[in-house]
């Protein structure tokens, strides 16, 4: 494999910059790719556009990649059969009911925006998307920022995910661990959560911030300034039935682990029924269990359409649809988003930021040192996944070498990656929470920005303490 050095950080970091100047995210992705595959091309321009085209094209090749683009399609398709039948104007009323007749109802609402992204924990990208789609009507009509909501849904996703590991998250990090035969991975897992500061530091200063109602940096100012926006969506809701909505997405939730068992059961069953299935989680596809459980859920809610006669078989086909068109340009940028992770694989960057850092890395500094590392390859890939895949296979090595805390060290690496996913313009989730809450984008990061560095910065904190502590 070539060496490309520092050449390998210039498509991410070109792709971050060019985001944020222009705005204009998938010009952006595609320049950053362009660029990456000329570098291999050895600056052959022809050959590098070639080449661009059929990485956007092999981004297909991967079962896991194709399942990802059908399921966002299908949540899509999913929400808007929601919203069509009346779930999402039932839940929303319910949620006036129980929570907005207070003396403090804006507080209740983000409250509860938060508190819904934690509970469906199944994957990040539908729980950013439920809390978009539900609670947006409700920023409108109090007035409060969408960037607010943004940050509520994309803050209070991946930290949840990476927190209650039966789902598609937790099965991919065991299934990464697994392909040390020394380890168990489900207790490497499990073990590690008490030091994901991160993740734990970061739903603790969401909740923080919904309940007083402070706020700090652009986010203070787009919420001052929206105080004098005039505002169009402040009709009252419609009555609906939410049991519309809490039931088709409670079926999600809860058949995640079942499918999570059905992928990776393997026959015959010999042993202990109880290590078997924690083994068959371990072995699951997540991206499989995800897409069978959201067809599950559109299975759901066709079924309690139908009989409370709320939707026709034409009807259910032509909104389905409709979700679908609305999901296409979150679907592209996934896709280039897959496409940027593979070619910075190909030209090894996160490799080489782990090289160069690993040189002159400390046993008691070590914990600190792979969370920011985590951080900056999950901020210039884009992806915490990729992230995982890549610095997994550099701190296991490192934990035998260098006598490392093993649950620390895993954990350094797993929050660092949900960093750097919270903070990069790049990433799937950030992008799905702009649109989920029909934030410009460039608005979401530079609000969001500030209290991920807060959070961020105090889990770097605990990590220096805890290297040391149990070095």
């Amino acid at each position: 494999m070539t060496d490309y050095g520092f050449l390998s950080l210039i498509p991410p970091i070109l792709a971050i910059f060019l985001a944020i100047r222009t705005k204009q995210v998938i010009f952006s992705l595609l320049l950053g790719i362009t660029i990456g595959w000329v570098i291999i091309s050895e600056g052959n321009l022809f050959l590098g556009l070639i080449a661009t085209v059929e990485a956007i094209i092999d981004v297909f090749r991967s079962a896991g990649n194709t399942r990802t683009v059908v399921f966002t399609l299908l949540i899509g398709a999913l929400i808007q059969l929601i919203k069509f039948s009346g779930g999402v104007d039932g839940f929303i009323c319910l949620i006036q009911k129980k929570l907005v007749q207070t003396k403090n109802p804006k507080r209740n609402i983000q409250l509860a925006a938060g508190l819904t992204g934690f509970l469906i924990f199944i994957e990040s990208n539908i729980s950013i998307l439920a809390v978009g789609t539900a609670f947006k009507p409700l920023f409108d009509k109090y007035n409060m920022a969408k960037e607010k909501l943004a940050y509520l849904a994309d803050s209070s996703s991946a930290p949840a995910c990476i927190l209650f590991p039966l789902n598609a998250w937790g099965a991919y990090i065991m299934g990464l661990l697994m392909a040390y035969e020394h380890l168990d991975p489900f207790k490497m897992l499990i073990y590690s959560i008490p030091f994901n500061f991160y993740p734990i530091l970061t739903l603790f200063f969401l909740f923080y911030l919904a309940y007083t109602g402070k706020s700090f940096g652009p986010m203070r100012s787009f919420e001052i300034n929206i105080k004098d926006e005039i505002t169009h969506e402040k009709a009252d809701i419609p009555s609906g039935n939410p049991h519309l909505m809490i039931w088709p997405l409670a079926a999600m939730v809860l058949s995640m682990p079942f499918f999570l068992i059905y992928t990776g059961w393997e026959d015959p069953f010999i042993g202990d029924l109880n290590a078997a299935i924690w083994n068959s989680i371990g072995n699951g596809s997540g991206s499989s269990a995800v897409t069978y459980a959201i067809v599950f859920a559109l299975f759901i809610a066709a079924l309690m359409m139908g009989i409370q006669r709320k939707i026709t078989l034409a009807s259910f086909f032509s909104e389905s649809i409709k979700g679908m068109n609305e999901m296409l340009v979150m679907a592209i940028l996934m896709v280039l988003a897959f496409a940027l992770g593979a070619l910075c694989k190909e030209l090894g960057t996160g490799i080489y930021v782990a090289q160069v850092t690993s040189n002159w890395l400390s046993p008691g500094m070590a914990p600190f040192v792979l969370f920011i590392t985590s951080c900056f390859v999950a901020f210039s890939t884009g992806t915490s996944w990729g992230t995982f895949a890549i610095m997994i296979s550099i701190v296991v090595p490192l934990i035998e070498t260098m006598g490392l805390h093993p649950y620390l060290s895993l954990a350094a690496v797993l929050g660092g990656g949900v960093f750097g996913d919270h903070c990069s313009p790049i990433s799937d989730t950030t992008l799905i929470a702009s649109v989920a809450t029909k934030s410009n984008h460039i608005d979401h990061i530079k609000t969001q920005l500030p209290y991920a560095l807060f959070t961020g910065g105090l889990a770097g904190l605990l990590y220096i303490i805890a290297g040391f502590l149990f070095t």
